[in-house]
């Protein structure tokens, strides 16, 4: 009976049995040297447990975090660590957790959730909508030229222990231009930079190249180099792992060095933003092997606050029917008004210019789909002439959002 299943916040000595549960349900091997790595980052009182008897069979956690918004970085509750231990999947265990954890995250002021997703089907039935489209690249390095920087600048290696400072910088200034980063302090630095064999896959130890432009160091990458030989020779792979630049010389310079590491013939970066600027460099687009996934899911959990907290590429004055059968604090119209650097999201009775479910809203709320691409999806109706056009533009943003890590 799984209403007799107890669900109650975690308890900071309950992490090595969630841990394991994890490894578990991902169908990974317990590795020591990770989960220590994982215990820093954990916060129990943010986590919901089941238990069975004296044994954890789910769990759903939140790592509380700031997050780039259009215009603005809010709180977003980013949601991980979610499980249920395989003798107990289909009895409703996932449904009980994300509905509590929907109304916890409301209470505790912030107005949006993001996770990534291990199956894309899982977290749309609870609200969630695809925010931030991702393209993974498999680089032919021997087909693909990119232009010469053609400013002064240097590269160096450095150790990561005497990384973080200068990585910080450029992640700073980068950070509040991109909707979809997500805050780091020294606890998350530590997780990003942990170099735990279990992570290399045959690769080597993480390294840190960085670039100085005119006015110091302006752009970075984490990257691996994974050995490879075959008939004719070295076929060796560079594993990127992150590109942060806030110059275009920076990240060509950046780039051209990745693609161009002896011995090595590809390189495979997994978290290419959809309007990355590779795409737009590259003599030959078509060898950067480019393959369009899934990335973060957002879920409003107060539609008021996060329509309010961002801002908009365009005045817009909109009246919006949202359903939500999960919060129903959410449903109902909403007229939202923006112009300038503020935004106003207020219930109304008055006549619905748009209809839709909450999961739209999610979606199109870091600027990423339009919301013009769910009408012709089915997913937004427009209910009065030429309201679809002006909301859908007000909506957009000029850079597209972008995950660079998974939480």
């Amino acid at each position: 009976m799984n209403s007799e299943l107890p669900i109650r916040v975690a308890a900071a000595e309950d992490f090595d049995a969630i841990s394991r549960l994890l490894f578990t349900a991902f169908n990974d091997a317990f590795d020591e040297e990770l989960h220590n790595v994982e215990r820093g980052i954990f916060e129990p009182d943010r986590a919901l447990v089941v238990t069975d008897g004296s044994q954890i069979v789910a769990n759903a956690g939140v790592f509380t975090r700031d997050m780039t918004v259009p215009g603005a970085v809010l709180p977003a509750a980013h949601v991980t660590m979610v499980a249920v231990a395989p003798t107990h999947r289909r009895r409703g265990l996932l449904r009980r957790l994300m509905h509590r954890q929907l109304r916890d995250i409301r209470s505790a002021g912030e107005s949006f959730a993001v996770l990534w997703a291990s199956e894309g089907r899982i977290y749309q039935r609870f609200g969630y909508g695809l925010a931030a489209p991702k393209i993974g690249f498999e680089i032919d390095g021997r087909e693909v030229r990119l232009p010469d920087p053609g400013t002064a600048g240097t590269l160096r290696s450095v150790e990561i222990a005497a990384a973080q400072t200068e990585l910080t910088k450029v992640y700073e200034q980068m950070r509040p231009d991109r909707p979809g980063y997500s805050s780091r302090d020294d606890r998350w630095w530590a997780y990003v930079l942990s170099d735990v064999p279990s992570r290399r896959q045959g690769a080597s130890e993480q390294r840190v190249l960085l670039h100085d432009g005119p006015s110091g160091v302006d752009g970075y990458a984490l990257w691996r180099a994974k050995p490879g030989w075959d008939g004719t020779g070295p076929s060796g792979s560079v594993e990127v792992r992150e590109v942060v630049a806030t110059t275009t010389a920076g990240y060509l310079a950046l780039w051209r060095f990745l693609l161009s590491v002896d011995l090595t013939r590809s390189a495979r970066y997994w978290f290419g933003a959809i309007d990355e600027p590779l795409l737009h460099l590259a003599n030959e687009p078509r060898r950067l092997g480019g393959r369009v996934g899934d990335a973060l899911w957002v879920r409003l959990v107060d539609v008021a606050a996060a329509l309010a907290g961002r801002r908009y590429a365009a005045p817009v004055d909109v009246v919006i029917d949202v359903t939500d059968e999960l919060i129903p604090e959410n449903a109902g119209r909403w007229r939202l008004t923006a112009e300038g650097g503020t935004a106003r999201c207020t219930r109304t009775d008055a006549a619905a210019d748009l209809a839709c479910d909450v999961s739209a809203l999610g979606a199109v709320y870091l600027g990423g789909p339009t919301l013009g691409a769910l009408a012709t999806a089915g997913r937004v109706t427009e209910l009065r002439s030429g309201a679809l056009t002006t909301a859908s533009t007000a909506f957009g943003w000029h850079r597209a959002p972008a995950a660079t890590e998974i939480f």
